[in-house]
């Protein structure tokens, strides 16, 4: 294939192309003429060789002015440019990998130095709270022990007064590449281990980790209206970056003891109630003590039955981060007499012999029923 084509026609777009669109047609022409779709064909791999060599030039804001002015001339004698002359060889296959599979693996070789900073871990701490206390939120104290910044060097692992230098290996990337056939191989540089910086004189506090175990004494405040499981971020209270990077957050994971007398669900509170045969038979009042320390006073109707339930509104939990409050139920439980004096028996016997059915529909509805049953079968 010639070298003497326009560059702007090898990659099939006008002169007035924008990057993206020089960008676009490159990666769909290369991925047509590369070796590897084409094996055994002289003419792909030139014009393979030929477009990437145009890219090189035209992707560069510099080597394009210098090629939109003077052409390749530019580029001859010691220019400005290079591309495939000069015995460069395959240049163009570590472009084509950088930049068809560049953000597909991190960047590209181009990107600038890699950063040396990593932000830390994040952190979890399970709390356990009262009832009363999600009711009414609270300030709360924890000890957590996190990899903080070291003081001395101030978090950049290298001793006060040096500082760390750019890894000579990578040249800051923190990574290698090695050409290998047609295949451009990286991986983690082994100098750096992927900081792209190298320490020659660590700190002698944290031998140049940058960070030192410690303890930390957290105030935590607690809203009102949390529930089982809510979590709450404390940021920046996570583990220190390594070497100077931004620290990781602090998540605080609420668990509510169990409570001797409520049960909760969402906002609202279920409680049983023991009351006598002789108020749910004539009705009468209970007081239930609530989390917000009010005594709240619960009508019985006459005539409730065990399993009835009784709604008190607003007696519930607060909602969480909002006004107003969920509803206390209270599930009655009828409670049969155990200990009766000899009075109340006779008191007792006395309503028996007074009874006729319709005072309890409901046990009086089941023996009928029960006895038409028995005469089916006895018939």
């Amino acid at each position: 294939m010639s070298t003497d084509i326009d560059y702007y026609e090898l990659l099939e777009v006008d002169r007035t192309a924008d990057d993206k669109v020089i960008k676009s047609s490159y990666r769909r022409l290369a991925m047509q003429f590369h070796p590897d779709r084409n094996p055994g064909d002289q003419e792909a791999e030139a014009k393979f060789k030929a477009i990437s060599q145009a890219y090189d030039c035209l992707k560069d804001p510099q080597k394009r002015a210098a090629y939109d002015r003077f052409g390749k001339a530019a580029f001859e004698q010691g220019g400005a440019g290079g591309g495939f002359g000069g015995g460069q060889g395959f240049e163009g296959f570590s472009d084509i990998f950088e930049n068809i599979f560049g953000e597909f693996m991190g960047g590209g070789r181009g990107g600038g130095q890699r950063s040396s900073v990593r932000r830390g871990a994040d952190l979890r701490y399970d709390l356990e709270i009262s009832l009363e206390e999600a009711y009414a939120g609270k300030q709360a104290t924890v000890t957590v022990d996190v990899a903080a910044a070291c003081e001395p060097c101030q978090g950049t692992g290298a001793k006060p007064g040096t500082g760390s230098q750019q890894c000579k290996t990578c040249g800051g990337h923190g990574k290698v590449r090695a050409q290998q056939g047609f295949f451009l191989v990286e991986r983690t540089c082994p100098s750096c281990h992927g900081a792209g910086q190298v320490i020659s004189d660590p700190c002698g506090e944290c031998r140049g980790e940058g960070r030192i175990e410690k303890t930390k004494t957290l105030d935590v405040a607690i809203p009102a209206g949390v529930d089982e499981g809510t979590r709450i971020r404390l940021t920046g209270e996570g583990e220190a970056g390594a070497r100077g990077g931004p620290p990781g957050d602090l998540y605080i994971f609420l668990h509510l003891r169990e409570h001797a007398l409520f049960q909760r669900d969402g906002t609202t509170l279920f409680a049983r109630a023991p009351i006598s045969f002789t108020t749910a038979a004539l009705g009468g009042t209970i007081e239930v003590p609530g989390l917000d320390r009010k005594r709240h006073e619960i009508r019985i109707p006459a005539g409730i039955q065990s399993g009835k339930q009784i709604r008190q509104r607003g007696a519930g939990m607060p909602v969480l981060n909002q006004r107003g409050h969920g509803d206390l139920v209270i599930q009655i439980d009828v409670e049969t007499p155990t200990k009766l004096t000899s009075r109340q028996k006779e008191l007792l016997e006395e309503f028996r012999a007074t009874e006729t059915g319709e005072e309890s529909p409901q046990s009086s509805g089941f023996f009928a029923r029960l006895k038409g049953v028995w005469e089916d079968l006895t018939d």
